[in-house]
């Protein structure tokens, strides 16, 4: 599970870095506000795929 939210937080800070700059003070807001919308994107691929294979 540590390494899951590992490479999230790497994906975060990449993505967050095109936006903020990464010596400014609001960095980790901005970096946890990329993570929690990439948790909920893959949920939510996660759910839309589970219904998909159901109907298939």
């Amino acid at each position: 599970m540590s390494l899951i939210i590992r490479i999230l937080f790497i994906l975060a800070g990449f993505v967050a870095a095109l936006f903020v700059a990464r010596d400014t003070l609001n960095f980790d807001i901005m970096q946890m506000f990329v993570v929690v919308l990439l948790v909920t994107g893959l949920l939510m691929v996660g759910a839309l795929w589970s219904v998909w294979r159901r109907q298939a």
